[in-house]
């Protein structure tokens, strides 16, 4: 039986959210917040691109191993910036991804681009930190929460001024859908066994709510395969290892933009 990639993150991010939370305690982190202000609208940012590319900041993952282990965080998101990118998507998670929170806090004061946390988020205290490092939006993958849970967590992030981007996999997923999801990604990654099919975004596609705006997540390499998404209703495109594996991803997110203008 292959080992539940998803289910091994999990365990281990209850242990590190434990160690966290004793370190700096929740009520810390809500003191510090006083008043949320305002963020950077991603879903506006995406909606209004003629190619809404999410650029992904990430130096590994369980799948690839190392990806580019030197990626610096005060320069790779800037450079998506100045070479087009709508939106940015930081990992944050530290043991399987490379990722700090400090990563957000670096790029934040660089960027005028809307920001991602891209986490494993199963915890309220994980929302109030991403709002103090300064993320716009954050994460919420179905396979990780309850129904119930994922309501929960999309409440407060809207209470905490952030926009929230629930991922699914599934059909059955859809019933995560809730009056605090701002934009609804369908991951080709299947995360337990970290298989990629970008087909799964176009079985989706027909089946997702038309008021969502849409994200197409990971195996993503072809300007051809976002035109296609484009058709299909989706306005986002998470892309991290197609740039991330290069030396210069910003140049080569400059190179991916170029040929998308080619052929539409």
């Amino acid at each position: 039986m292959k080992e539940d990639i998803l289910q091994t993150i999990i365990a281990h991010k209850r242990i590190e959210l434990a160690a966290q939370e004793e370190a700096v305690p929740m009520a810390h982190l809500v003191q510090q917040l006083d008043t949320p202000s305002d963020g950077i609208s991603m879903k506006a940012s995406l909606a209004s691109s003629p190619y809404g590319i999410i650029s992904e900041f990430k130096r590994k993952s369980p799948s690839k191993g190392w990806i580019n282990a030197e990626a610096d965080a005060a320069i790779i998101p800037a450079s998506y910036e100045t070479n087009g990118a709508s939106a940015l998507s930081i990992l944050t998670d530290e043991t399987f991804f490379g990722g700090t929170l400090k990563d957000i806090r670096t790029a934040r004061p660089l960027v005028n681009l809307p920001i991602l946390r891209k986490d494993f988020i199963i915890s309220e205290y994980q929302l109030y930190q991403a709002k103090l490092i300064g993320a716009d939006a954050i994460l919420l993958i179905a396979a990780c929460l309850t129904p119930q849970q994922c309501m929960s967590l999309a409440r407060t992030a809207h209470e905490l001024k952030l926009e929230v981007l629930l991922e699914i996999h599934t059909e059955a997923e859809l019933a995560y859908v809730n009056d605090y999801i701002d934009m609804v990604g369908v991951n080709n990654r299947n995360l337990g066994t970290f298989h990629t099919d970008v087909e799964n975004s176009f079985r989706l596609a027909e089946k997702l709510p038309d008021n969502y705006l849409l994200v197409s997540e990971s195996g993503i390499s072809r300007p051809e395969t976002v035109i296609s998404l484009r058709t299909a209703g989706f306005r986002g495109f998470l892309m991290g290892e197609a740039f991330m594996k290069n030396s210069r991803p910003g140049e080569t997110l400059s190179h991916f933009i170029h040929e998308l203008k080619v052929c539409l």
